[in-house]
This record gives C-alpha cells, sequence and structure tokens, in this order.
C-alpha cells in the first residue's frame, strides 16, 4: 500500500498549530484556527465542552462507524495568587513538573511576559536542596513594583504559556505543544487533501491533560463503533536511560501501544497496524514499558465499548516547553493511521 503524503502542508499545519496557545479550558484559538480550515470541508459542530465534531464525506458509505481523535489543549501554568511584592503564584494545567519550568520565559494569556523563579540555592536549607521542586515554591515574575501594580494586569486563574518558540533542524522538530497538535495537524491535513475515500467523524477534543474529559463526551456524543486516536507520546530516548527505559525512540517509527495505564487497545486493530506497516515498508514501535494514557482510555468504554487503537509520535521531554520530536515518525504516523482508517472503513478488520 502506498501513502502520498504532503510533507508541505504536515509542517506548515504543525507549526502554526504549536504557535497557537490553548491550555485545557482555554483551547479557543485553537478550535477556531481547526474551525477556519475545515468548515468548507465538513458538517462542523462545537460541543457544550467546546469539542470540534466534524463530520467528513468521502464519498463511500463505511462498514462501520470510525470517529479519529486527537486533543486540542496543552499543558500550562495558572495564576493562584498575587503577592505584595507583585509576584504571581502558580500551579500547574496538565502533568508539568515544576523543575522543567524554573527559569523560563512565559507569556500571559493577555500578552504580558513573565520569568518562572523559585527561591535562591542559598537560601535553600539543606533538606530543601535533596527535595524536587514544588509549584508551591515557584512564581511568575512580571516586573510589577506591588500587588496593586500586578492586579493592574493580572486575574487569579488568568493562563501562562510557554515561548519556546518552533524550530525544524536536521529532521528533527522543537516546539511547545506537540503534545496533541502533531495528532491535530495530520487530521487536518486528511481532510484538507480528501486523503479518505469514506465518510469518517474527526473529533478535535478539549481538557486531554486534565482528565480525558472533552473525549469522554465527543465519544458518547458521536457513538463510534472504531476509534483511532492520534497522539505524541514519551520517548525516554537520552544518555541517562537504558533498555526499557527508553520507552520508545526517535526514528524508529510511530509507536502502537497493546497497553498503557488506562487502555487494553483493541488486539485485532493492533495487528492492523503490524501488518500494514510491514506491508508499507514504514518503521514501528511499540512501547517498553506499561506507562502514560491518552483519551482511548476514555472512548474505549463509552457506551457499549469502542474498539481502540492509538496511534503515537514519539517525543523527547513531553509536557516541558521544548518537546523535541523526528520529523520522519511524524509523517509516518500520518501514512500509518490513513491506511488503518481506510482499512476500518472498508469492513477489513
Amino acid at each position: 500500500m502506498s501513502i502520498n503524503i504532503n510533507k508541505t502542508l504536515l509542517r506548515q499545519l504543525l507549526r502554526e498549530l504549536c504557535e497557537l496557545d490553548g491550555a485545557s479550558g482555554q483551547e479557543d484559538r485553537v478550535r477556531e484556527f481547526i474551525l477556519d480550515k475545515i468548515r468548507d470541508k465538513c458538517e462542523c459542530r462545537v460541543t457544550p465542552l467546546g469539542c470540534v465534531i466534524a463530520e467528513y464525506k468521502g464519498g463511500n458509505v463505511p462498514a462501520g462507524k470510525l470517529m479519529i481523535s486527537a486533543h486540542m489543549d496543552e499543558v500550562g501554568l495558572i495564576v493562584t495568587g498575587i503577592n505584595s511584592d507583585g509576584t504571581l503564584n502558580i500551579n500547574c494545567i496538565g502533568g508539568v513538573e515544576a523543575d522543567a519550568v524554573i527559569g523560563r520565559q512565559v507569556r500571559l494569556q493577555n500578552g504580558i511576559m513573565g520569568a518562572v523563579g523559585s527561591k535562591a540555592v542559598h537560601n535553600m536549607s539543606e533538606e530543601e536542596r535533596k527535595c524536587a521542586p514544588k509549584f508551591e515554591g515557584l512564581y511568575i515574575d512580571i516586573g510589577a513594583i506591588d500587588r496593586a501594580d500586578a492586579e493592574k494586569h493580572v486575574s487569579l486563574g488568568d493562563y501562562a504559556y510557554f515561548t519556546s518558540g518552533f524550530a525544524e533542524k536536521g529532521g528533527f522538530i522543537r516546539s511547545k505543544a506537540i503534545d496533541d497538535r502533531a495528532g491535530c495537524a495530520i487530521m487536518l491535513a486528511m481532510i484538507l487533501d480528501n486523503a479518505l475515500s469514506y465518510d469518517c467523524t474527526f473529533t478535535f477534543v478539549t481538557q486531554e491533560e486534565i482528565g480525558l474529559r472533552g473525549a469522554r463526551t465527543a465519544a458518547f456524543d458521536v457513538a463510534p463503533d472504531f476509534a483511532l486516536v492520534l497522539e505524541a507520546t514519551t520517548a525516554a530516548d537520552i544518555p541517562l536511560s537504558e533498555g526499557d527505559k527508553r520507552c520508545c525512540i526517535l526514528g524508529e517509527g510511530p509507536v502502537v501501544s497493546y497497553m498503557d495505564r488506562s487502555t487494553l487497545y483493541d488486539r485485532g486493530l493492533y495487528g492492523l497496524s503490524i501488518r500494514l506497516a510491514e506491508d508499507m515498508g514504514i518503521k514501528r514501535q511499540t512501547k517498553t514499558v506499561i506507562a502514560g494514557g491518552n483519551d482511548s482510555g476514555a472512548i474505549h468504554i463509552s457506551r457499549g465499548g469502542v474498539r481502540t487503537c492509538a496511534v503515537s509520535v514519539p517525543c523527547r521531554y513531553l509536557h516541558t516547553p521544548c518537546c523535541v520530536i523526528n520529523e520522519e515518525d511524524y509523517f509516518d504516523s500520518y501514512a500509518l493511521s490513513l491506511a488503518m482508517a481506510e482499512k476500518i472503513l472498508s469492513g477489513e478488520v
């Protein structure tokens, strides 16, 4: 099986999506970007939780209803307090490690820039130095002179976003929010290129990072027979990791798991991914540890149950300001996902 891959379109969509800010519960800019792209291609509606349900017409009636899904939200920070000196107390939105954000530049939702600070090492007790940083000890400095000054610009509940920028070099891509703008970009490319020959439902969902909430409601709404979840997943192929601890490896192709902490994946679809990758001559891997989870955890137990598989781009430094992927893994994730969708829709599973 041969799949045409519009690499230019995939690169451009990923860049444009990653440069948008949209943490869980504030996916508005991402949603409007997606709707602007596909309004002429799909019948679209927005659910009460802000998910986009897009009905794609491929010209052929499918053997079963397939939902292809990716989440729009990214991890971020939220303002929880304003101190007397004008600094901002913060917490995380989604699974962010405190030590990954210390010293980072961030942009508040109103465009004001700030820096994440913490207690100086020379002011820490010996016990504090031994412990991993916690968000209770972090703050954002926006240059305000006191609380009154800060309150002119910031309110409790305001979001803050990483500002690492988007870069491509040597076959690698670095950016914030690759989880899961990569999945969104793959779905958009399928729609814009009219890649599917069957009718299909695409769902761009919200609030994955804080509990798979949008996917749970979207799956109930769509009531699919099958689901294909497109994601980015943790790769730990760095010098300090060895053997199974590497989880998955950049450059070794899309990740198709048989199990994670929230899902036992459909064995028929898992086997289909193996056969198709071999037929297409592309690399494919699975995780070497049972870890993580994604929207499949909510989707596969919706209503009477949904036969579900996830295809993920391996990604270093997930949930940090600088995620890194191999672009060939990204392109092959598109190819494998599209091939799987066609087989599922045609009834060959």
